[in-house]
């Protein structure tokens, strides 16, 4: 397991917990077993993409399961020539000679010489490279565990039992149209397991969200009853590092239950859910406003009442939109606030809001942030102005008593979209939607998803 393991009498300690190390046997024996595999096959599990969450999941595994060489296999997927620039190498280096673990590690494994080389800029060194000694380029300051690297997708997912989507919402679909040629001869279908957590818009012929799930689907042909979702309130260096957090694995209940058994932890608990969809979608507008949210934290230098004010007016736009996309959104309200609360913490998306209103970063840098991969709020803001700009999907407006949009309902989302996509409008204007000059209390906006028959299930793709 991951951090500090004494081995007494064949028992690990944990996290203050006791667990016998034929305890992840047992988990792996059992989950084998359902999936038909005879003594001496693999199970064989690969991750696909190397973000922070993609590296972590695979090394949560590998320390878990990676003893058990004879039964299991994991491995992890990244596309090859991704340099690291002189400043990553060269904090790297600061990393490596802070932590006597990994310095030994890497001396014994004959890997160290390179990151010297690597700062003092006589060599460089690759994602792919650093990611087999245990660095995930998104997440630098948190070494993880040595993990087996493939740069060739076929070899990598070809015979595949397990996949993990690591890749963002806006590459799932490419790389999943290109492994789903590799499976052309495939007599069984794996299982997906996805953490993508971000949303694209189809317009035509209705205008409907895609997931990533939704997309996996389409491009791979695996039936829907093999594809999970797994999300939660969580940050991925703090889950490595073993603070406690839990997560939630949505799908059919034919492989959710056991896979949430299998990837249960005494510092990491799964639970499992039948609404798969939804739950993606969560995690996905979540993103939108925690970009607003960094933007008024450096705007307004960190005022706590200025943030609270804000927080007020997003969650209740988010509770609008949930009272559209499915018919019972109170069942939704804990994990996405939850998951929004973590992501306004310490998430990639708060932190970018943050550094656009600092000028620190340009929007014309894009939504790929070295050291911080895609920030996928910037294409779900994109996505769900698109959806909710629709008027066939026209709502009664309180005041006007005329039919309007959703979107008009949604002032700090109209404003993201001017400040990030049609940049028609400067980062101040979210200063401008948060003072809401209409004097609207964030509750009416509650009480008029609530009692408006508003949930529109074309939206998810349902009749």
């Amino acid at each position: 397991m991951v951090g500090s393991i004494e081995v007494a009498n064949h028992r690990v300690h944990l996290n203050g917990a006791i667990q016998h190390q034929n305890g992840f046997e047992e988990k792996l024996d059992e989950l084998r077993r359902l999936l038909g595999k005879a003594d001496g096959d693999l199970l064989r599990i690969v991750g696909v993409g190397a973000g922070a969450w993609g590296s972590v999941f695979a090394a949560l595994l590998q320390d878990s399961y990676g003893q058990f060489r004879d039964k299991v296999q994991i491995r992890i997927w990244r596309r090859p020539g991704r340099a690291v620039d002189r400043a990553t190498a060269e904090r790297l280096f600061e990393v490596i000679n802070s932590r006597e673990d990994v310095l030994r590690r890497l001396i014994r494994r004959c890997a160290y010489l390179k990151y010297v080389e690597a700062r003092l800029g006589d060599r460089t060194l690759y994602a792919d490279e650093i990611l087999k000694d245990g660095f995930c380029l998104n997440m630098i300051d948190t070494p993880l565990c040595p993990l087996k690297v493939v740069t060739n997708l076929q070899e990598a997912v070809w015979d595949a039992d397990i996949v993990v989507n690591g890749l963002p919402s806006t590459e799932t679909q490419e790389v999943f149209v290109e492994i789903s040629r590799y499976w052309k001869e495939r007599i069984t279908k794996p299982i997906i397991i996805s953490l993508a957590k971000g949303i694209e818009a189809e317009l035509d012929p209705v205008p409907r969200i895609i997931t990533p799930t939704q997309m996996i689907i389409r491009a791979s042909g695996v039936p829907i009853e093999n594809i999970l979702y797994l999300g939660g309130p969580n940050i991925a260096s703090e889950i490595y590092d073993k603070e406690y957090a839990n997560a939630r694995i949505c799908g059919a209940e034919k492989w959710r239950i056991p896979l949430a058994k299998f990837l249960r932890q005494p510092y990491f608990i799964v639970w499992d859910n039948s609404d798969l969809v939804t739950h993606e979608v969560m995690g996905g507008l979540k993103n939108v406003y925690a970009i607003g949210a960094g933007m008024i934290a450096a705007l307004t230098n960190e005022s706590a009442t200025s943030k609270s004010v804000y927080f007020a007016h997003c969650t209740s736009e988010m509770i609008f939109i949930t009272h559209l996309l499915t018919e019972e959104p109170e069942k939704l309200a804990g994990p996405l606030l939850a998951d929004t609360y973590v992501t306004l913490l310490k998430g990639r998306n708060a932190w970018y809001g943050q550094m656009i209103a600092k000028g620190e970063l340009s929007l014309d840098m894009g939504d790929s942030i070295s050291g911080k991969g895609t920030i996928q709020g910037v294409s779900a803001v994109g996505a769900f102005y698109e959806l909710l700009s629709q008027s066939s999907l026209s709502v009664l407006h309180p005041e006007d008593n005329k039919p309007v949009a959703p979107v008009e309902l949604c002032p700090i989302l109209k404003t993201l979209y001017k400040i990030l996509i049609t940049r028609e409008q400067g980062v101040r204007a979210i200063l401008q939607a948060l003072r809401d000059e209409n004097l609207n209390d964030p509750r009416d906006r509650i009480e008029i998803a609530q009692t408006h028959a508003f949930y529109r299930p074309s939206l998810l793709g349902q009749p």
